[in-house]
């Protein structure tokens, strides 16, 4: 498959999530979270199926196209490892869906980074939230939930927040 080709099904998996995504939350009060703006693609389609809710970014160095960067209220800025644990006092309420974006082209230091965020993550979501990322977690917090039709096994992963500790 050509690396376009597999951009494609990647950002297609990622749009198909995020919709379903949206809906199974629809009834659940709370902010979203963005975790990784990279060029704001998905910040945008956000902000365009959750018109109503409040989403915060989490980005370590801004550089999304200016249409795409969201305003200083909401966007929390620096390592992952400093912004998550700080944030239930800046979001002010367990969130109803998180996306987390946090793939690079080094899939040692990826692995560790979803390693670490799984467990930072929940203590951030609303029982009920859903999460939707480009890593797999391995959390008992949060049970995987099946993805929509088309989105090929390990693309992405969706996972409902049961409840309950990391």
């Amino acid at each position: 498959m050509s690396r376009l080709n597999s951009f494609i099904r990647r950002v297609t998996a990622q749009r198909d999530c995020l919709d379903a995504a949206a809906r199974l939350v629809a009834g659940l009060p709370g902010p979203a979270l963005e975790l990784g703006l990279g060029n704001g693609r998905t910040f945008d389609h956000l902000r365009r199926i959750l018109p109503d809710r409040a989403i915060y970014v989490f980005e370590r160095r801004v550089a999304a196209h200016p249409d795409c960067i969201p305003d200083d209220d909401h966007l929390l800025l620096g390592d992952f490892r400093d912004t998550v644990p700080a944030a239930p006092a800046r979001i002010g309420a367990p969130a109803a869906l998180a996306h987390c974006d946090i793939g690079s082209g080094d899939r040692a230091a990826t692995a560790e980074l979803a390693a670490w965020l799984g467990p930072a993550l929940v203590p951030l979501l609303a029982d009920g939230a859903v999460v939707v990322g480009d890593q797999p977690f391995a959390v008992p917090a949060l049970t995987p939930l099946p993805l929509p039709d088309g989105v090929a096994p390990g693309r992405y992963h969706m996972y409902r927040h049961t409840g309950g500790s990391p």
